[in-house]
């Protein structure tokens, strides 16, 4: 019998359409490249390629692009044995224009509803969340039933266990409103022993957008590690007794939109490995920076030599 994965993410998953044109608006591309995406997708996809062992809780359609979504997984490392498929709903597909080094506007097509939203508590696996070494969570997760309530499910399976991470991905167009936004954070926050997100997430989430506030209101949530991504200004990484602050790297950014899932990749790699936050976010800086610099997301994850080697090039002054 196959052992069960070291990580487990659970969340979105679809088809990224990214242009091959910079600087046009998408009336105006030319061509287009097919990439594996989404959140959970992309932070399982970036877990794995350090070596570990990781699943990934989700769902597609029952249509060619499910069936290109499952295959790339499995090519790129991350076991599908917990991604279900949906009769009915199509596998979600996004686009994006591509205006460096800030702006990368987003258009999701997740109607009438992605099947992401629909895993139920039912396609919890219970040994895989209880033994898994650290669970990958999104806010997006929690937008809608029965999703809600699977990662309920899967919290409760887990009991706060060490490495319960809350990704704290907020799209405002995945829900109903700001205020139920808020409500979900706090339920996730209540279940989970870290938490990662923007300052704009951090705002949802705690109501602060100041880095150090934040990150002081995320601890009195009850997660144990606060990290709060600044963009151009680096991380600020906090827990009871310690507080690390990481600039960020030099890259000519191409495409900023996988920086994020690849930091997240990075975080798990380091908190499995033990090591010390300093070190854990540094990396996680670094291979957001990679990522930054290349077109696509799931597949232009980097290896942790990849990583190391942009470390020794240094940060930014």
């Amino acid at each position: 019998m196959q052992p069960e994965p070291d990580i487990l993410a659970m969340g979105r998953v679809g088809v990224d359409l990214y242009p091959q044109q910079s600087n046009v608006g998408l009336e105006d591309v030319d061509s287009f490249g097919k990439y594996l995406g989404g959140s959970a997708g992309n932070v399982a996809v970036a877990a794995a390629r350090y070596g570990h062992s990781v699943g990934l809780i989700s769902r597609t359609g029952d249509d060619p692009f499910g069936r290109f979504v499952k295959r790339a997984l499995r090519d790129l490392g991350v076991d599908t044995a917990y991604v279900g498929t949906d009769p009915s709903l199509p596998t979600p597909v996004t686009f994006c224009e591509i205006f460096p080094p800030d702006n990368f506007p987003l258009y999701f097509y997740r109607f009438p509803q992605a099947p992401d939203t629909r895993i139920g508590p039912g396609e919890i696996p219970p040994l895989a969340v209880q033994r898994a070494r650290l669970l990958w969570t999104t806010l997006t997760g929690l937008s809608v039933e029965p999703s809600r309530t699977a990662h309920a499910q899967a919290w409760a399976l887990r009991e706060r266990r060490e490495h319960t991470v809350i990704d704290l991905d907020y799209r405002p167009m995945f829900w109903r409103s700001t205020e139920d936004a808020t409500r979900a954070a706090a339920e996730a926050l209540a279940q989970s022993t870290v938490a990662i997100g923007n300052r704009e997430e951090c705002e949802v989430a705690v109501g602060e957008t100041e880095p150090e506030r934040a990150a002081r209101a995320l601890l009195d949530r009850g997660v144990t590690l606060a990290i709060v991504k600044q963009g151009p200004k680096g991380v600020l990484a906090m827990t009871a007794d310690e507080r690390v602050e990481s600039p960020p790297f030099a890259v000519s950014v191409v495409n900023g939109l996988g920086a994020g899932d690849a930091f997240g990749g990075a975080v798990c790699h380091g908190l499995l490995q033990g090591w010390s936050l300093e070190r854990t976010i540094r990396f996680a800086n670094a291979a957001g920076a990679i990522v930054a610099g290349r077109l696509e997301c799931s597949t232009a994850m980097p290896d942790e030599d990849e990583v190391q080697s942009m470390i020794e090039k240094g940060f930014l002054p």
